[in-house]
């Protein structure tokens, strides 16, 4: 079987990790694939690694005529069985005439942009009936899960950043943008004296961040650290995840924190929201409410068997639903099904 993947997809991003993670993953298991997407060197020097071909295509917005050619002629030449857009921009690509055109959605998107994907999967529960509750029929909509598949580095040192041991250290992951609420994590550490925070991504409010820092008297226990790719190692360093989201379809964070046996606490956006058990895998408190995340970052230091409870439950939910092999497995199945019985279905 072969499969095309089309992604437009941004510098840095938690969709556009999940993307190169999981065509590396599939590749391990014998798909022969093949990827079209944006120039981004780090993404196709891992692709390539993997042994997945690349090509470039801008993805523009108006009045682009290479991505369409681009994306004729690499199918002219590898022949696809399946094509699969990964977000709305790719999504808008996909070929009118060709083979099964798989959707995926990452968020709760607007379905104006997958008019010529004849399948649709989103990457939780919930998006999977946002989709449906578009007009979709449910059997043409499926759910697959992310998946953590973290390096296996020592943890970071505290030192190199130069944070002390031995002092609580909280770790905030993803892109610095409104939505991500980490305006809310600087304010709870401004009521948590003992603690440090690492901040890990890159993103427009980076400056009003390091500003806000400065202003609530933080910064000297805050570090910045731009985006990183060796996130098990940062949680391997940290004593708790904190996902202060306004805006969380899901968050393959959490998958991160539970496949690390880091408790996990998250603002109750949908996606946390959806998946986390308040107090037996993460910790639940209301959005844009930092003395409320304080609050619950100070239950979990104080009480070790809460703190346990959480690193208990978190490795259950990984097991039964995140782990690498059987994500795979899901799209190798889906994959199965899409190509047996993936007529063009709403063309």
């Amino acid at each position: 079987m072969r499969v095309l993947h089309l992604l437009a997809g941004g510098d840095a991003g938690g969709a556009e990790t999940y993307f190169t993670e999981t065509i590396c993953a599939l590749a391990e298991a014998g798909l022969e694939q093949h990827a079209v997407l944006r120039h981004h060197p780090q993404r196709r020097d891992a692709l390539a690694q993997a042994g997945v071909k690349t090509s470039v295509a801008p993805y523009g917005r108006w009045l682009d005529f290479k991505t369409p050619m681009s994306i004729k002629r690499v199918m002219n030449e590898f022949k696809p069985d399946i094509v699969q857009a990964w977000m709305g921009r790719a999504a808008s690509f996909l070929p009118v005439d060709g083979p099964p055109a798989i959707g995926w959605f990452g968020g709760y998107y607007d379905l104006k942009r997958y008019r010529n994907a004849d399948w649709f999967v989103g990457c939780t529960y919930d998006i999977a009936r946002h989709i449906a509750a578009k007009g979709v029929p449910s059997g043409q909509v499926h759910t697959v899960h992310t998946f953590a598949d973290l390096d296996t580095a020592p943890a970071v040192s505290r030192a190199s950043l130069d944070t002390p041991e031995g002092m609580p250290l909280l770790l905030f992951l993803g892109r610095l943008h409104e939505k991500k609420g980490v305006d809310i994590a600087l304010k709870a550490l401004a009521e948590l004296p003992d603690c440090w925070l690492w901040i890990a991504g890159e993103g427009p409010l980076r400056s009003q961040l390091q500003a806000l820092a400065a202003r609530l008297g933080v910064a000297d226990r805050t570090r910045f650290l731009g985006w990183r790719t060796d996130r098990g190692a940062l949680l391997g360093a940290a004593d708790m995840l904190v996902v202060p989201s306004r805006y969380e379809p899901f968050g393959t964070i959490m998958v991160e924190a539970w496949g690390t046996d880091t408790p996990l606490i998250a603002a109750a956006a949908a996606g946390p929201a959806a998946y986390i058990e308040d107090g037996r895998n993460g910790l639940l408190v209301p959005t844009d409410d930092a003395p409320a995340l304080a609050l619950a970052i100070r239950r979990v230091l104080a009480d070790s068997r809460l703190a346990d409870r959480l690193v208990q439950g978190g490795c259950a939910t990984f097991e039964a639903w995140f782990t690498k092999t059987r994500v795979v497995q899901e799209w190798l199945d889906y994959y199965t099904f899409v190509s047996s019985g993936g007529m063009a279905v709403n063309r």
